[in-house]
């Protein structure tokens, strides 16, 4: 590798420059590019089905400004926005098509929108020094006359039309372009266009190629901002690619630079390393309390309609949206979660507030369900957090580390992530099946001045064994006549119990533990009755010690 091939981009010299202290308060004018950028960069273009789906897709999204196509490159394209237009479904949006600045192209733009009510014309040429000089070799004046000969005949042309047009111009290239130039080019052709401030016309200024870190995005979009004449009569619009895996980066420091509107595609499909991704910038807005403007109630459903559309996959590890984001495996992960996840339901607070979890995953149809998977690098807390949300066993802080070793050794057995449902089977074999030597045949108690007195019936390896004991309530009458019939050596350490469901269908769970020479083991009894379940609990603690079966 010869990084001497290489040279580091200029920075810029702006002074006093106000965009690091600046805050976003508000989301921008968004423009979904997916139909456009988006599908000139698949490896199978949409056809006409998949991009109405698409299109409805955004329009659901909220996005009022949609690049569908650049009419004049294919007859697809061009059908593509007649059908949008004949059919009505264009209604209420704001159909951006895009041209290069070349008369037959612009004409044949133009032609595409016969009928649009709305439309945004983006007309564009390229201005850096490298394509000056490699592409086109042609000198600046020359360049700048395109772009000033592509204005007057989109203006020329939008006055012979009853649709609705507005002018978009980008420099294309314009991170490779001599700021003074760009600034000039966009001036003369604002020059053509005379926008006003109740009329404005939008200037675009694509990183086409991420060529930088995003400072210096910023400073070239608030030198741009700082410099252009009658800045209240434009629009000015960013457009940045992801070469170096920084334009959502640079896309938020150049909204803090001054820029009023974006261009992206709603998971970031684009060329190379793909567009801006939408979706991503407007989850960072509302996590910060900030109104996106734009509606993600379901988050897989867009997803489906997006892979199905592109035949693209959103990765697991997708910012906001994939997969495994909202997936905790690490076991102090796990542990906070939970608690931040019970903490936040029982103070029921003003903000959200949850290690690890920068938004609830509700808000974008997410269950908690998901939020914490089990495998060999999962904790103790993480294995109370499934058994409880999913099958509503709150155990007992004390039984964390005894089942979570118990799931710990399941996993690295297996080498896999543990389902739920395995989780769960392995607590039912460990605690409620757990029903030999000792399981409860019948019981009878009463209660006198405070004593308790009861008689049970002990199916004891094939044997019935009758016991009798006392106790200031039933559990501990019925351990200590264990202990007197059985010769058990244990102390009683913990008692607690809950129900599992409601109503006439509703269960007892009890959690007992029992301590032998310093050891403990938990038990786990169910029952519609509260007294039974108890019972068998102690039994379940009972049958593993004898068993010596901690883990």
């Amino acid at each position: 590798m010869n990084h001497q091939k290489y040279r580091a981009y200029p920075p810029m010299n702006l002074t006093e420059r106000q965009w690091p202290n600046a805050v976003i308060t508000k989301a921008p004018v968004w423009s979904s590019v997916d139909l456009r950028d988006g599908n000139q960069a698949l490896p199978v273009p949409m056809g006409v089905d998949r991009k109405i789906a698409m299109f409805n897709m955004l329009k659901g999204v909220g996005f009022k400004e949609i690049e569908v196509a650049f009419p004049s490159a294919s007859n697809t394209d061009f059908s593509f926005v007649r059908t949008l237009i004949e059919r009505g479904m264009a209604d209420g949006i704001t159909l951006q098509v895009l041209t290069q600045a070349r008369e037959h192209l612009i004409r044949r733009t133009y032609e595409s929108l016969i009928g649009c009510k709305s439309a945004i014309l983006h007309f564009y040429n390229s201005t850096s020094v490298a394509q000056r000089r490699i592409v086109f070799r042609m000198e600046k004046p020359e360049i700048l006359k395109i772009a000033v000969d592509g204005a007057k005949l989109v203006k020329q042309l939008a006055s012979e039309t009853d649709c609705d047009i507005r002018y978009e111009y980008s420099p294309e290239s314009f991170t490779g372009t001599e700021m003074e130039y760009a600034r000039d080019v966009c001036e003369a052709v604002l020059d053509v266009l005379q926008p006003t401030a109740d009329r404005k016309v939008i200037i675009n200024l694509p990183a086409t190629v991420e060529m930088a870190t995003p400072n210096i995005y910023a400073d070239q979009i608030e030198w741009f901002c700082r410099n252009l004449s009658g800045r209240d009569s434009v629009l000015i619009s960013l457009h940045a690619h992801n070469d170096r895996g920084t334009a959502v980066a640079a896309t938020e420091l150049g909204m803090m630079a001054g820029a009023d509107r974006v261009e992206g595609t709603l998971f970031g499909n684009g060329e190379r390393t793909g567009n801006v991704d939408i979706l991503t910038l407007a989850m960072n807005l509302y996590s910060q309390g900030i109104d996106p403007g734009l509606v993600i109630p379901n988050v897989d459903e867009l997803i489906a309609t997006y892979e199905n559309c592109t035949g693209m996959t959103v990765p697991q590890r997708h910012p906001w949206v994939g997969e495994l984001v909202y997936t905790a495996f690490s076991g102090s992960h796990q542990d906070a979660i939970s608690k931040g996840l019970k903490d936040f339901s029982d103070k029921k607070p003003d903000f959200w507030e949850v290690p690890y979890l920068p938004i609830d995953p509700q808000d974008i149809g997410r269950q908690y369900e998901a939020v914490i998977r089990i495998n060999s690098q999962s904790g103790k807390g993480g294995v109370a957090f499934i058994m409880e949300q999913e099958f509503g066993y709150h155990l007992p802080k004390a039984m964390h580390p005894e089942f979570g070793a118990i799931i710990k050794l399941k996993s690295d057995s297996t080498g896999k992530e543990l389902a739920g449902s395995e989780i769960f089977d392995a607590f039912q074999e460990t605690y409620l099946a757990a029903e030999t030597p000792y399981s409860l045949a019948g019981y009878r108690f009463a209660s006198q001045d405070g004593t308790v007195a009861i008689e049970a019936d002990i199916l004891a390896d094939g044997i019935t064994t009758g016991i009798a004991g006392s106790g200031n309530g039933p559990i501990s009458a019925f351990f200590n006549g264990l202990k007197t019939a059985f010769g058990i050596d244990a102390g009683f350490e913990t008692y607690e119990e809950h129900a599992l469901g409601s109503g006439e269908t509703a269960e007892a769970v009890a959690y007992i533990e029992l301590v032998r020479d310093g050891k403990a083991w938990f038990g786990v009894g169910r029952d519609r009755n509260t007294t039974t379940a108890s019972y068998r609990a102690i039994l379940s603690a009972l049958n593993r010690m004898k068993k010596g079966t901690r883990n």
